[in-house]
């Protein structure tokens, strides 16, 4: 994540009153907005935001009048809520598992709730039992208030938009028979899923007073919901020749809909066309030079647009100056570190191998047998162990690990740094300085009572410890490992989430999770997994809602109905994520077994592949035996160091040459952690990102910005929901019954893309089937 950056000007057209417009970036993209400034420039001048950016964004505006409350919110919100649990775990199976995300439900939900306040019935009732309480399925016009929280509450379920809860991929590993393939019953998965959902919400409600109230903890992150939110209640002038925004999402998610019916199922080499492939079908080299999906993707291209946005998320919502970073730092690690590591130096091994693999091997080049390694109890088998060899990565697999390190300790410096002082004097000044406009509208609703936060917290934390003390045998992990989680989680909740308020960066702490509990707790793969999911992603999870009470901060919305809004949308989400996955788990042949399906299958699971992998290097074996002296990789432990002083060096250039503005630009984080999603993610979703960001972020948004300002998140919006509808479609039609077609295009004997050399290894004596031996 960058900084949030806002540039503004005033203008006065037509000798009539001034606006302010406003142009916010940030990772997720940048709107501009016009801030009407009549009704907020009448407020004392102490009571503003001292942060410019919320002065120039939020408005300084209330009606406590508007309804929230209403059916059209509950409606709207849960029906988001349930969709968009249903769809990304639906497609966090899949090769290419997009995520629709918020600004999808943002876009979508506005069309419907202005219809629903056009159709609905506008009679009141009475309320029984409420005195002279009314209610009414149609209170008014669909408003704002109404719209923020039917966008949080879809969103409740997943910390950052990451789609879906991160505890079902201890599920997923658990059961699939590709991984473990081992059992737990629905209710201990459905519990495991629940608490560390909930926990994250305990910590948030602790931290609100810290981090949400005071007026320098900011949340650059929020302000491009607001400009969006904004933008998009704007009432567009019926005069004007423009198509509409509902009428141009509409087209757009026909054709999105319609043209995934090729890529998905008729022709199913769109998704990567790997013309290098074609024209050397004899030569490994060739192959792993040009194979998006297997090797380096160069010349590659694709067609689909669930490739494009898989995992880095739609480019459209990414302005080019991050676009530039990550571009800057995957090519650099792309193309020239990972050939110089695999052909010139031939770095760990690295020809006998795949050139870009996140599978596990042994030293002679074949895929690990785990099963053989893990015994009765679910723990390591040293004996077999010791039998069969230590375990194997490929060498950018390997590699990946080490810029890991880079970049957990990159971000900490980097932060200290550059940041350190802001973080400093906002931290002080959040507590000596005078409640702003925000914080006395909010004092016009009812305050959370802080024992509903405390309550659930404490009840989490007692249903967790009855699954580690009852229901061990299924999780593995300790009553005294829940507890050393949740005060890992307490301890760094508070400085982390005061990072991102302040400077939009949340430095990653999940491979410090694994690494400890790896060391105290080694050969218990489950144990590892549930300790990073109850202490960091509880974390990240508090950080996500704590963002969401910003927003609800910013545009007014009652706390309480912001709680429960969270609440019940977080176990819905959970809930529907577990059936969804014991659904597919149970009714998908072979799902996640790659070496069992067929070749043209989506149910590939590769982010549940590097979930396991996770388990097996930090939990199985354990990091002694990977990164310590018993294993291979104990040198990838020096880019800790190398990412700690990397940001000191940034840092002296700039003190020593402050003329020269370019210098700070070097965001050595998100440079050394731009390929941290590979794998999963490949080459043709890196350069299909990198490619339709930079068409739509800086050609069309420098040369067609009216174009740009109007549509752009809308057509964002619009190809991820017809990609999702037809994705479902094509599976309940013809994927459960496996109808497919043959022919060169889609044979399900053939990976679509044609490269099958690209995953052979090409060193001496090294035999592998199906690959040539050299």
């Amino acid at each position: 994540m960058g900084v949030c950056p806002i540039t503004f000007q005033n203008s006065k057209p037509n000798n009539t009153t001034p606006q302010l417009s406003i142009s916010v970036s940030h990772s997720m993209g940048t709107v501009e907005v016009e801030a009407p400034p009549s009704k907020d420039l009448d407020i004392d001048e102490e009571e503003l935001s001292p942060i410019e950016q919320v002065r120039l964004t939020v408005p300084n505006t209330d009606d406590p009048s508007l309804p929230v409350w209403t059916f059209r919110m509950w409606f709207l919100g849960i029906l988001s809520c349930c969709l968009l649990s249903f769809l990304n775990q639906f497609f966090a199976y899949r090769t290419e598992p997009l995520i629709i995300t918020q600004i999808t439900v943002q876009v979508a939900t506005l069309p419907i709730g202005r219809f629903l306040a056009t159709v609905l019935p506008k009679t009141k009732f009475n309320i029984l039992g409420f005195g002279s309480r009314e209610f009414s399925f149609n209170p008014g016009p669909f408003n704002m208030k109404e719209h923020v929280l039917i966008s949080i509450f879809a969103n409740a379920g997943s910390a950052f938009g990451s789609g879906s809860a991160y505890a079902v991929g201890i599920v997923n590993i658990i059961k699939s028979k590709a991984f473990y393939g081992r059992n737990i019953s629905f209710f201990s998965a459905w519990v495991l899923i629940i608490t560390t959902q909930v926990l994250g919400y305990g910590w948030a409600g602790l931290l609100r007073k810290y981090v949400v109230e005071p007026a320098h903890m900011w949340w650059p992150s929020t302000l491009v919901q607001i400009s969006l939110f904004r933008t998009l209640h704007e009432k567009e002038d019926k005069n004007e020749h423009r198509i509409s925004r509902v009428k141009f999402f509409v087209i757009a998610m026909t054709c999105s809909f319609l043209w995934y019916l090729l890529p998905g199922y008729l022709f199913q080499t769109l998704q990567s066309i790997a013309w290098i492939c074609y024209a050397f079908p004899h030569s490994v080299t060739a192959q792993q030079i040009g194979s998006g999906m297997r090797g380096l993707g160069i010349g590659a291209l694709t067609l689909d647009w669930s490739t494009v946005a898989s995992y880095l998320y739609s480019p459209l919502l990414t302005p080019f100056f991050a676009i530039v970073n990550v571009f800057v730092g995957y090519a650099l690690i792309m193309y020239v570190v990972i050939p110089i590591s695999y052909w010139g130096l031939n770095v760990y091994d690295a020809k006998t191998f795949p050139i870009f693999s996140s599978h596990l091997f042994d030293a002679r080049g074949a895929s690990y047998n785990i099963t053989e390694v893990v015994n009765d109890k679910f723990e390591l088998d040293l004996a077999q162990y010791d039998k069969h060899g230590r375990v194997h990565l490929s060498t950018f697999f390997a590699l990946t690990y080490g810029f890991g390190f880079a970049t957990i300790a990159a971000t900490l410096s980097h932060v200290a740094l550059f940041y350190g002082r802001e973080i400093y004097d906002r931290y002080r000044a959040s507590y000596k300085g005078k409640e702003d406009i925000h914080t006395r509208l909010m004092k016009n609703y009812k305050d959370i009572p802080s024992w509903w936060f405390h309550g659930l917290l404490a009840m989490t934390l007692l249903v967790a410890l009855f699954l580690c003390i009852f229901l061990k045998k299924e999780v593995q992990m300790p009553f005294w490992g829940l507890l050393f989680a949740a005060a890992l989680a307490f301890i760094f909740s508070l400085p982390i989430s005061i990072i991102t308020a302040t400077t939009n960066q949340t430095p990653g702490l999940n491979i410090i999770t694994e690494y400890a509990m790896g060391i105290i707790y080694p050969g218990r793969p489950i144990a590892n997994v549930c300790f990073k999911t109850y202490g960091y992603m509880s974390m990240a999870q508090a950080i996500s809602f704590l963002s969401d009470f910003k927003l609800g901060h910013y545009m007014k919305i009652p706390p309480r109905s912001m709680f429960l809004v969270q609440f019940i949308g977080t176990i819905i989400a959970g809930t529907i994520n577990l059936g969804v996955a014991w659904w597919l788990l149970n009714s998908v042949e072979h799902i996640c077994q790659d070496n069992l399906l067929a070749a043209n299958s989506p149910w590939t699971c590769p982010s549940d592949r590097v979930f396991f992998d996770a388990s097996v290097i930090w939990g199985l074996v354990g990091p002694r035996r990977i990164f310590g002296s018993l294993g291979e990789y104990a040198a990838l432990n020096w880019f800790f160091l190398g990412g700690l002083l990397g940001p000191f060096i940034v840092w002296l250039l700039h003190k020593a040459f402050p003329g020269q503005s370019w210098i700070p630009l070097i965001n050595l984080p998100v440079l050394l952690g731009a390929t941290a999603s590979m794998p999963p993610a490949t080459a043709i979703n890196y350069n299909s990102w990198i490619l339709v960001g930079t068409i739509f972020n800086f050609f069309i948004f420098r040369y067609r910005k009216a174009w740009w300002q109007r549509y752009n998140y809308v057509l964002s919006a619009a190809l991820d929901a017809g990609v999702a509808f037809m994705a479902v479609l094509i599976y309940v039609t013809v994927g459960l019954e496996n109808k497919n077609l043959y022919w060169w295009g889609s044979d399900p004997d053939v990976f679509p893309e044609h490269c099958s050399l690209a995953t052979c290894p090409t060193a001496k004596g090294i035999s592998v089937d199906g690959c040539p031996t050299f």
